[in-house]
């Protein structure tokens, strides 16, 4: 599997510094969809990135129009508080790409699109009485279930990782 995260419009720099930092520790391709709300020059977003930003693959969109003609088709997963589908339902283990897509922190995905894909819309369960969750860390929750669904595969293990049990005596 081959991941690729989406940013619909993305307004604040801290998140996809961010977001960008976790893509490259994913070994995930990264697309921006613009408009998008700064510069990729800011210091926020190089800050927040560290000196990750070498280790990258961005991939730059000029609209979500032009994002969705070129890639429509492909494995998308559309995360939206508005879905009825848990994330952790879905089956992530594909041969080939797949498309986490993100909205705006402000408004989320437009619902034109949400209704073009209605089976590859997906939510993060939270309490009804909150909004919504930050976006970084949105797209961490979902990426990482991506890997852990595909075994880790392609990420390197540090040190000698074995499964931890509650009052392991051994």
């Amino acid at each position: 599997m081959k991941l690729n995260i989406v940013l619909f419009e993305p307004e604040i720099p801290q998140n996809t510094g961010n977001i960008a930092r976790t893509c490259a520790a994913l070994g995930a391709r990264l697309h921006l969809v613009h408009p998008l709300g700064f510069s990729l020059e800011e210091k926020y977003v190089r800050h927040a990135g560290l000196d990750y930003w070498d280790k990258l693959e961005l991939v730059e969109h000029d609209s979500v129009k032009v994002f969705l003609d070129a890639h429509g088709s492909c494995n998308l997963v559309f995360f939206t508080t508005k879905a009825r589908a848990c994330y952790c339902d879905l089956d992530y283990r594909l041969e080939g790409e797949l498309y986490l897509v993100f909205g705006k922190e402000s408004a989320g995905i437009d619902e034109e699109v949400l209704v073009r894909y209605p089976q590859s819309c997906v939510r993060l369960p939270m309490k009804p009485s909150i909004r919504s969750l930050n976006l970084s860390n949105s797209v961490a929750i979902a990426a990482y279930e991506a890997f852990r669904q595909n075994g880790f595969e392609g990420l390197e293990e540090k040190g000698d990782l074995h499964r931890l049990r509650w009052n392991d005596n051994e």
